[in-house]
């Protein structure tokens, strides 16, 4: 493994870190977060793709991995009788609020266009205006290593996408090849035809069974 792979976030450190930074902008007053305010908002099943289904302990494994990496800290709070978590994603990368609520948008939603952007995280930052989220984008791809890729036009989609590449590029070209209909349609044509070959299998396999049971009825005639 490079060290730019051992820099690489999997899908629950994605997770994790996207919704203690969402929690900061939107509910200010419920931040940093419980272990268990944490997995509800991992579990969350609006405002996010994929839905998942995480538990304390899993969640609890995430948090001292990313601690390790100086991504998240435990809080501190006087009469406070739980630990309470915050990101430190703004501080890592430096970046503004306006840039911060773009990553974040892309890291609980996946691939998205400049205009989903700007309406999907608009409780974390108000962008006036589309012009104002391309230019966080640029920002975000510019940085050194980039943490935003502009990708290519899907087939049968109109606008360009934007996704987040803190998990890495292999991660966005799986997630653009699975999610293709051209990709999906040769899967489901590769699932017809197993189909219809298990089909045909099971058709001679019946066949053959009857000529037997018929050789068996012819023989016992001369037993």
């Amino acid at each position: 493994m490079n060290s730019d792979d051992a820099d690489l976030l999997d899908h629950l450190e994605v997770r994790v870190l996207a919704v203690l930074a969402e929690k900061e902008a939107a509910t200010p007053d419920n931040y940093p977060l419980s272990l268990n305010a944490l997995v509800n908002g991992c579990n969350q099943l609006t405002n996010r793709d994929p839905v998942m289904a995480l538990t304390e302990a899993g969640v609890q494994d995430v948090l001292d991995r990313l601690a390790s990496r100086k991504l998240v800290t435990e809080v501190s709070q006087a009469g406070a009788r739980v630990r309470k978590y915050e990101h430190r994603l703004r501080l890592k990368f430096t970046l503004e609020q306006d840039k911060l609520a773009a990553l974040v948008t892309l890291m609980l939603r996946g691939a998205q266009t400049l205009a989903e952007i700007r309406v999907r995280s608009e409780r974390l930052h108000p962008f006036a205006a589309t012009e104002q989220v391309e230019t966080a984008l640029q920002f975000l791809m510019d940085k050194y290593p980039p943490l935003v890729a502009k990708l290519a036009r899907a087939h049968g989609i109109k606008e360009p996408r934007y996704a987040h590449l803190l998990a890495g590029a292999e991660d966005i070209a799986q997630s653009e090849a699975a999610q293709d209909p051209r990709t999906l349609n040769r899967m489901m044509g590769t699932s017809d035809r197993l189909t219809n070959l298990e089909s045909e299998v099971a058709a001679l396999r019946e066949s053959v069974d009857a000529i037997t049971q018929q050789f068996a009825d012819f023989k016992k005639q001369f037993d």
